[in-house]
């Protein structure tokens, strides 16, 4: 019995929005220290950068041309800054944060802020990861592996900020459960809506993803790396995107 295109679409968002779940539960029950979870935040950043230079970027100008990959690229980097500089008007800017950054709950509408947040750098990701499929050759490997190497210290790290803030478990596991979900449901969504999209509506949503993918890896995951690892982000980063192109060039 074959799987519809956009259920195993669902299925591979779920699971790589899973690690969020995963990073949460290790940050809630066991210590760790800042300096490990930055070195993580890292390699993650590192393995986003490769898989979005050689993957998604890559088949953006084949499919649709250098101008309209270009056009979407910036479109995806303008749209997350304007949305991000909206969040952290709200109490959202540091919700990455493994430290004392984060607002308390008797902080009105953060909570609400960090989840939307949440929410904005999850989704281009799994959009991506859905369409990944169109080519009937499975899942993208080194989009699907970037994506669960690089939320797990996402989840490790504002898990851990979280609880230091006071937030409940009910509500932090209660954020990252809902983003997994939602990451599933964006992949579906994805492949479903856009499996008969021409090639150039398919390169420039994969452009504008791409672009938002990229202004996120730089506004938070790279600056809470560098806070605790310093120099040894640029190492860390740039095993990560060894490693995410090894695992592109094997898996191709």
């Amino acid at each position: 019995m074959d799987v519809p295109l956009w259920l195993e679409a669902g299925f591979w968002g779920l699971a790589a929005g899973a690690t969020l779940l995963v990073g949460a539960a290790v940050a809630w029950f066991a210590r760790v220290p800042r300096d490990v979870v930055a070195t993580v935040m890292a390699f993650g950043a590192g393995v986003l950068v490769s898989a979005l230079a050689f993957e998604l970027v890559s088949d953006a100008v084949e499919g649709g041309g250098l101008a309209a990959t270009a056009g979407g690229f910036l479109a995806g980097s303008v749209a997350y800054v304007a949305a991000n500089i909206a969040l952290a008007r709200r109490g959202a800017r540091h919700r990455k944060r493994a430290g004392d950054e984060q607002p308390s709950p008797d902080d009105s509408g953060t909570g609400a802020a960090i989840a939307v947040g949440a929410l904005l750098d999850g989704v281009p990701e799994s959009v991506v990861l859905g369409m990944s499929l169109f080519g009937g050759g499975g899942v993208g490997v080194a989009v699907l592996v970037a994506i669960a190497i690089s939320n797990l210290p996402e989840g490790l790290s504002s898990a851990a900020g979280m609880k230091r803030a006071g937030r409940s478990a009910g509500y932090v596991f209660g954020v990252w459960g809902g983003i997994a979900l939602a990451s599933g449901l964006a992949a579906m969504l994805g492949a479903l809506l856009l499996q008969d999209a021409s090639g150039t509506t398919v390169a420039v949503i994969t452009a504008v993803a791409a672009g938002a993918i990229l202004a996120m890896v730089a506004d938070t995951m790279i600056p809470e790396a560098f806070e605790r690892a310093h120099a040894y982000t640029g190492l860390a980063t740039s095993l990560g995107f060894l490693a995410a192109l090894t695992v592109d060039r094997l898996g191709g």
